[in-house]
């Protein structure tokens, strides 16, 4: 009974924990493909390309987009961001769940997209906003301006949690964890995303009718 694959969709502000709960969960199912980003922005130490994302120039990332070879993208604090289609799809029609670790404007290209009843959003909210900033400057990659830059469009993003099908409130990183897996339990379970389910029940009814 094998299904399509869903798409996975987990927004937040900078520093909410979404990258995180993304490799929890991949490392809880390694069945899971995290979808790879194309971006325009350069590097950061110990990043590869192929691996936390495709760095791109701007003119080679906005060639991918004219040759419709995108799924989604937008502009993000001066730089493309962006995914590839192609990957997504084989893993889709493989049967392979697809995380997707994007802002609210990519997931609203998702889900308006022909993709649309695949797709399974969450958005992640920090406890509050002062941790916010905490996390930022935990992270120590990023410069005063850039933080600030952060914290200013994060008000934004917040705005947009309505329009997810699910929000975790990110107050314990484990405690996130579960909710995030009990949410993919149920999306796979549900009855329309199993195309084999009418003919396994005929199967049962036939067991019935031999008794």
């Amino acid at each position: 009974m094998q299904r399509r694959g869903l798409l996975i969709i987990l927004s937040s502000p900078s520093g909410a924990g979404k990258s995180t709960l993304a490799k929890r969960l991949m490392a809880w199912d390694p069945t899971l493909s995290f979808s790879v980003s194309a971006t325009t922005r350069n590097p950061r130490p110990g990043e590869t390309d192929g691996v936390e994302y495709y760095f791109k120039t701007k003119p080679e990332f906005e060639a991918m987009v004219d040759a419709g070879e995108m799924l989604e993208h937008a502009e993000v604090f001066g730089n493309y961001y962006g995914t590839p289609k192609g990957p997504v799809e084989t893993a889709m029609m493989a049967g392979r769940d697809t995380i997707f670790d994007i802002d609210w404007q990519g997931g609203q290209q998702i889900r308006r997209s022909a993709l649309a009843n695949d797709v399974v959003s969450i958005f992640i909210l920090p406890p509050s906003i002062a941790d916010l900033e905490t996390r930022l400057r935990g992270r120590a990659q990023d410069s005063d301006e850039v933080i600030a830059n952060r914290m200013a469009q994060s008000r934004d993003e917040i705005s947009h949690w309505a329009e997810y099908d699910y929000v975790i409130v990110n107050r314990d990183v484990d405690a996130a964890e579960a909710e995030l897996k009990t949410i993919l339990m149920a999306e796979r379970s549900r009855a329309n995303r199993q195309p084999g389910l009418n003919e396994f029940v005929r199967g049962l009814n036939k067991e019935f009718e031999a008794r």
